[in-house]
């Protein structure tokens, strides 16, 4: 079901850190500055999101949603309107069921297998709601009563395409060009490890490239302004885009974050296998890649639990630097797009008043 929100969206006090109300007065502690006048909540929330086409995802333990904010009719009439202009319309929101597979199978819930499950689950979610998204942007069908979408079909060919040319590019590719100098080195140690420094030059040239694109500036600003919501929910502040501006956009649940943990662990989960015929060295790096999100994932979460340590700060700093690049500071509009869509799911579930039953099976990434 979808339902049109005003632009202006209401306030809604939020709950606690994820583990249960949060008690007078605890807002204060649950933040902390950066250095640079912004916020960083303290504390960790099942809640996650993703940025979209002129919107936001947000989920939570068993519903997710995407808010966006349409064109008007009058820049839908225009046919053809660029990437940067900013959506002026109404916001929309849809609400979606969701059910963890983790909950029915116990195996699932495993550490590094639970990583797997859990990501592999966001993907799905995620292309969803980047289908919903780019379909609310579509001008109305002339010979249909309802509004345009794109098939299926096109949706499906993205996804295999988009994690084909994942695979190829972080994967193959690095250790291809390395094997091409393999009998130089004459060393597994140096060929693993001119393999990872490759790869993670190749991931940091590919957000460089991406956060240089005209195109994809308003993704990044709904990025950060999803960022923002998490952590004003999370710090226990009442959902307004004033005060969600006050957080830091960069969050350490971070898909950025991340990839990036993806790149070394890849170094260290590869380093046993030597130096093998080439056939065996690309077959090793297309199914590794399991073990290595699931190593990835585990990594992460312990991080967002552990935010305050001083010493778990200083390993997510270049994570969160990268951050950087794949987000963009938000306007109040657009926090109250990403606010939109956190209340939608804040309707339906109360992440603070859970249960540990109702958290079986629960994995986030912001």
């Amino acid at each position: 079901m979808s339902a049109p929100v005003a632009a202006d969206s209401s306030t809604t006090p939020a709950a606690g850190d994820g583990t249960g109300p949060a008690p007078a007065g605890a807002a204060a502690d649950a933040t902390q500055s950066d250095g640079t006048g912004e916020l960083r909540a303290q504390r960790d929330a099942p809640v996650g999101g993703q940025a979209v086409l002129e919107g936001v995802m947000m989920r939570g333990v068993s519903n997710w949603a995407v808010a966006v904010r349409k064109p008007t009719a009058e820049q839908l009439s225009e046919h053809e309107r660029s990437p940067e202009e900013p959506a002026l319309g109404e916001i929309e929101v849809k609400t979606f069921p969701l059910v963890s597979a983790m909950r029915r199978h116990r195996v699932l819930r495993l550490p590094i297998i639970r990583g797997v499950v859990a990501l592999g689950g966001s993907l799905a979610i995620g292309f969803k709601a980047l289908e919903v998204s780019a379909n609310a942007q579509l001008p109305p069908a002339e010979e249909q009563e309802g509004p345009q979408e794109i098939p299926r079909g096109v949706w499906a060919g993205t996804v295999v395409l988009a994690l084909a040319v994942a695979i190829v590019l972080f994967f193959l590719i690095p250790v291809g060009l390395t094997s091409l100098i393999k009998h130089q080195l004459g060393s597994s140690v140096l060929f693993w490890l001119v393999e990872g420094v490759l790869r993670t030059a190749i991931f940091l040239g590919y957000l460089l490239l991406l956060s240089r694109l005209r195109d994809l500036r308003r993704v990044f600003e709904y990025h950060g302004a999803e960022h923002k919501t998490i952590s004003c929910f999370e710090a226990g502040l009442p959902l307004t885009p004033a005060n969600a501006q006050r957080f830091s956009r960069l969050h350490p649940r971070c898909g950025t974050s991340f990839l990036l943990v993806v790149m070394i662990v890849a170094i260290f989960v590869f380093a046993p296998i030597g130096l093998p015929a080439w056939y065996w060295l690309v077959a090793t790096r297309i199914l590794g890649v399991p073990l290595i999100a699931g190593i990835s994932f585990e990594l992460i979460k312990f991080a967002g639990r552990n935010r305050s340590r001083r010493w778990v700060q200083a390993v997510m700093w270049p994570g969160l630097k990268l951050q950087l690049l794949t987000t963009r500071e938000p306007d109040l509009e657009e926090l109250a797009v990403a606010i939109a869509a956190l209340e939608a799911v804040l309707a339906l579930e109360t992440p603070g008043e859970l249960s540990a039953e109702d958290l079986v099976g629960v994995e986030v990434v912001a």
